[in-house]
């Protein structure tokens, strides 16, 4: 079921049209572009804002030929020479941007409006398992190496080896076919050591091996080896392992805003979170990066915050100048997520919270399913990857669906969060039911396909 809250919003919003109520064209060969003026009439000032946001200026020149059929079709944008496959990443990600933004709106069903109009906002069990089967893809033998996810983790020092490593493997573990990791050339040989199923890319430098007047030529450096790869990834996890280094944040805040320009869905977890938190004289990382920069993630419907009860007390504290309020959770988290401008937050706790603060109902969802009393380093960055692997596979399934959702809610975010929370937590259990204190966190990712199986047959 679905926690929902403030059901006078989900009466009004139908009148607001700030997501507007327009699919893309289902018929062979017909125009995006044309379906983009229709939705530019229907959508408020609010509405072409945000898409402006996400798109850039410009979005009604852009034209794209869909066809729905198996042979591969042209994207053409106003530059010269600029084309690319219908196949391709940039096009996948453009083409549910558009549809995501100009109809999903509405794709909730009767039922679940009526239940929501019939609710007072209490916080209510999404149907986990339910979602993970129906986002997980079939395994066919007709598909080929990369379509079942292609991920990429953005972490890793001399310090932190492990975390990025953990994040990496258990993207493979749970069924994505290829997992990179980018990380600084201390914690190259070291992560390669760990397995030889993840490509590790030694591109970033720490301060104290660079000079000052060689790092801006450096970073440049990172930041074209990073872009030869940025198109080919389906989702960035950035955080994990990433440390304290002032040069290397920098490096990752430009890679972060190239992927934003790219439409490269993110999740962001540790050092990732704890980076926007530098003022604070705490130790920095991917959550403490965006902190004290809330634009890398403001008014970006594809990025993931995936906080614990520290980085989510930090996250409040800095925000909303404000304390955690667990007495009205739900409420605070809708506002939160709605104060950083639509980007989706997953709390984690002893029940995991959900929100993108934009959805019609103003939905917030909760996981409180499965799980384990015993709380070692490193479950975070087993659910950074899992969430990441289920997002990239909730935007295929809507993509493949052509607006006939039968899941909801629709955003591909929190699908992927509400997925990837419910298999971490299956795995956690089973691991904790055969070693007990002695459980680390190679055991649970030992039991990530045990666990998907369970719920998800292969078969």
């Amino acid at each position: 079921m679905l926690l929902l809250h403030d059901k006078s919003r989900s009466e009004k919003s139908s009148s607001d049209g700030d997501l507007g109520a327009v699919s893309a064209s289902k018929s062979s060969g017909s125009r995006v572009g044309s379906d983009l003026s229709i939705a530019s009439r229907a959508l408020s000032r609010k509405g072409l804002k945000a898409i402006s946001k996400v798109l850039g200026k410009g979005v009604c020149r852009l034209h794209m030929l869909i066809k729905h059929d198996m042979n591969p079709s042209f994207t053409f944008l106003d530059s010269p020479n600029n084309c690319m496959l219908s196949t391709s990443a940039v096009f996948r990600r453009q083409q549910f941007l558009l549809r995501s933004l100009g109809g999903y709106s509405n794709q909730i069903h009767t039922k679940i409006i009526q239940e929501a109009k019939a609710m007072s906002g209490t916080t209510l069990e999404a149907d986990a398992e339910n979602i993970l089967r129906k986002i997980t893809p079939t395994l066919d033998r007709s598909r080929h190496k990369g379509q079942a996810g292609k991920v990429a983790v953005i972490g890793g020092c001399r310090e932190y080896t492990g975390a990025p490593y953990f994040a990496a493997i258990s993207a493979l573990k749970i069924g994505a076919d290829l997992s990179h990791v980018f990380c600084t050339k201390d914690a190259a040989p070291v992560i390669k050591s760990y397995s030889p199923e993840l490509i590790v890319h030694p591109v970033f430098e720490e301060s104290y091996s660079v000079r000052d007047e060689d790092k801006g030529s450096i970073s440049g450096k990172v930041l074209s080896e990073f872009d030869k790869w940025m198109e080919r990834f389906d989702c960035l996890v950035v955080g994990p392992g990433l440390g304290r280094d002032p040069f290397l944040l920098d490096c990752v805040s430009e890679i972060m805003k190239h992927a934003r320009r790219s439409n490269v869905p993110f999740v962001i977890d540790g050092h990732g979170v704890k980076t926007f938190l530098a003022d604070t004289g705490l130790s920095q990382d991917g959550l403490f990066l965006v902190t004290n920069n809330l634009d890398l993630v403001s008014g970006y419907p594809l990025a993931v915050l995936t906080p614990n009860v520290n980085e989510y007390k930090r996250l409040v504290q800095k925000v909303m100048d404000s304390e955690v309020n667990d007495q009205d959770a739900p409420k605070q988290l809708l506002s939160l997520a709605r104060r950083i401008g639509g980007t989706t937050i997953l709390r984690k706790g002893k029940t995991d919270l959900v929100s993108d603060g934009e959805t019609v109902l103003y939905v917030v969802n909760s996981v409180s399913i499965f799980g384990s009393p015993r709380r070692c380093g490193g479950q975070g960055d087993i659910l950074s990857g899992s969430v990441a692997v289920f997002l990239s596979w909730a935007r295929q399934h809507i993509l493949a669906a052509e607006g006939d959702i039968s899941i909801s809610p629709s955003n591909p975010m929190v699908l992927g969060c509400i997925a990837g929370s419910t298999l971490m937590r299956k795995a956690a259990s089973l691991a904790f039911e055969n070693k007990k204190r002695a459980t680390l966190t190679g055991d649970i990712i030992e039991c990530l396909g045990r666990s998907l199986e369970d719920i998800c047959p292969a078969s």
